[in-house]
């Protein structure tokens, strides 16, 4: 069946209710009916949860093959816990038909790959895969499709049940012997733990890992001791220098540079720049970027932000520290510099990610943004955004909270230059949609900027403010002048992944690659 994006989706994804993307807010108003999860009694008053190892925890929490388990990834590229747990669950206990359950897995979690291609772990449900991770999925070595949901899209599917945790995971840098955790207070910081907030609540085991012990109660906690069955104290949960990438700073690059003012001029010609407008931006050097001069359209406008929402960076604490933004609230940090602000500074507040973009909840914070500024793989002359798959269709990004900001801001501005080395990013048709183009408004490149026909009235703000604008069709022509058009890719039949739209239609499937035949 052909979905409103054009990607056409095998009938036999389409069981169970499950229906193709036919464009944002179709669900709006729908019911969704939530789910409890299956919960052991404790009424007896116990000392401490704490088990000696992951193994007796997973005994303990009646680890069995066939189960599924969830992870966070605060930790990113620094994390232990998630191949800690999968090593013993599979090497120690021999468990098998695994399904793993992330928010986001990355390089960190490459011994994993192993056990995919052994047919230990059958499923994954996450928002992003890299690494090799990505390689194994995309030959087709894992038994069943992956399904890549956004960070809103994912809690929004396990209330819903769409999604069951038999036990769920928490790397937790400080825990209390009940499992009382925070983010920060330890030797492995990772500031907010928003992601692991909604897994806590609904799984139906809930295992604490920490490398820091302290003293009961440890409040205010993120994850509640209410909803903990163990605690396991090892070394070391992780690695928080490994937070940050590269992505992750303010890039010095003078055509990241320009782009990230013209990205400023845009916003400033709208009529939501105004005292308290609210704002968030990806992770990405231009977009960053864009916070420097964002500050100073502010200033010589006498105006403040309310409200910043994300994964949020240095640059962001900054604007808060200064007095220039009212609050910050905060799903993910990505540097340490979020990371030692949280609950430290004064506004700096720690959210849930379904708090941050669950669209089936009654009010999601990226419903009441104004603008957000993200970066792309790959934008096509439709402004659908691809942030997914690479130029080659290996998996090797994730979707994050892309789709759903962009879904619920005013005015959703995508910053990428346009050809990086030998590739269009702007291009006839992206390799896999993540972000469809009805909730992208603006694209801003190096060679110009092109306003979505969906959107009159910023065509009309930007004429006005006499900020010169294309068409994106000429952008994309642009590119392939320079690069040339690139080669169709050749597909097998076989779905190695369905990417679900954050109202839980189906937006893409990715195919596997013909050169990787099994």
């Amino acid at each position: 069946m052909i979905n409103a994006v054009g990607r056409d989706i095998p009938n036999y994804l389409l069981k169970d209710g499950k229906e193709v993307y036919q464009g944002k807010f179709y669900m709006d108003g729908k019911y969704i009916q939530k789910v409890a999860p299956k919960t052991v009694r404790y009424e007896k008053p116990q000392e401490s949860k704490i088990v000696a190892t992951i193994v007796d925890a997973l005994k303990q929490c009646g680890a069995k093959s066939g189960m599924t388990f969830s992870f966070h990834h605060h930790l990113r590229n620094g994390d232990y816990v998630a191949n800690m747990v999968m090593e013993a669950a599979v090497r120690e206990l021999g468990l098998c038909d695994l399904t793993i359950a992330a928010t986001s897995l990355g390089e960190a979690n490459d011994p994993i790959a192993e056990y995919i291609e052994e047919g230990k772990v059958i499923g994954l449900q996450t928002s992003g895969i890299r690494g090799k991770i990505g390689d194994v999925v995309s030959k087709g070595k894992l038994k069943t499709p992956a399904i890549i949901r956004s960070h809103g899209g994912r809690p929004r599917a396990i209330e819903a049940g769409e999604v069951h945790i038999d036990i769920a995971f928490v790397a937790a840098p400080t825990s209390d012997c009940v499992g009382n955790c925070r983010g920060i207070g330890g030797k492995s910081n990772c500031g907010s733990l928003g992601y692991a907030m909604t897994d806590a609540r609904y799984a139906d085991k809930v295992v604490v890992v920490t490398d820091c012990l302290v003293d009961f109660p440890n409040y205010p906690a993120s994850v509640e001791a209410i909803d903990v069955d163990a605690v396991v104290v090892v070394d070391s949960i992780g690695n928080p220098a490994k937070i940050a990438s590269a992505a992750a700073r303010i890039s010095k690059n003078p055509r990241d540079l320009m782009m990230a003012e013209n990205v400023a001029k845009v916003i400033a010609s709208t009529p939501y720049f105004k005292d308290g407008f609210s704002f968030q931006t990806g992770v990405g050097g231009p977009s960053l970027a864009a916070n420097l001069f964002l500050e100073r359209f502010m200033d010589k406008r006498n105006i403040k932000m309310g409200w910043a929402i994300g994964g949020i960076c240095g640059p962001m604490v900054e604007l808060l520290k200064k007095g220039k933004v009212g609050k910050v609230i905060d799903v993910q940090d990505f540097d340490l510099d979020a990371v030692n602000s949280i609950n430290q500074t004064p506004g700096h507040f720690e959210m849930s990610a379904s708090q941050y973009a669950n669209p089936a909840n009654k009010g999601a914070f990226v419903n009441k943004l104004d603008f957000v500024v993200l970066a792309a793989l790959e934008i096509d002359t439709n402004f659908n955004v691809n942030v997914l798959t690479g130029s080659d269709g290996v998996l090797r990004g994730a979707p994050g909270g892309h789709p759903d900001t962009a879904a619920g801001s005013k005015c959703c501005i995508i910053v990428t230059p346009l050809i990086r080395g030998r590739m269009a990013t702007v291009c006839e048709h992206v390799v896999t949609v993540t972000t469809p183009g009805d909730c992208v408004d603006v694209l801003v490149t190096d060679y110009g900027i092109a306003v979505n026909p969906l959107r009159p009235d910023i065509i009309e703000c930007l004429d006005n403010a006499h900020i010169p604008h294309v068409s994106i069709e000429s952008l994309k022509e642009k590119a392939y002048s320079i690069v040339g058009r690139p080669d169709d890719l050749e597909w097998e039949d076989n779905v190695v992944a369905v990417l679900e739209a954050r109202d839980g239609t189906i937006l893409d499937v990715v195919r596997q690659i013909r050169p990787y035949k099994v």
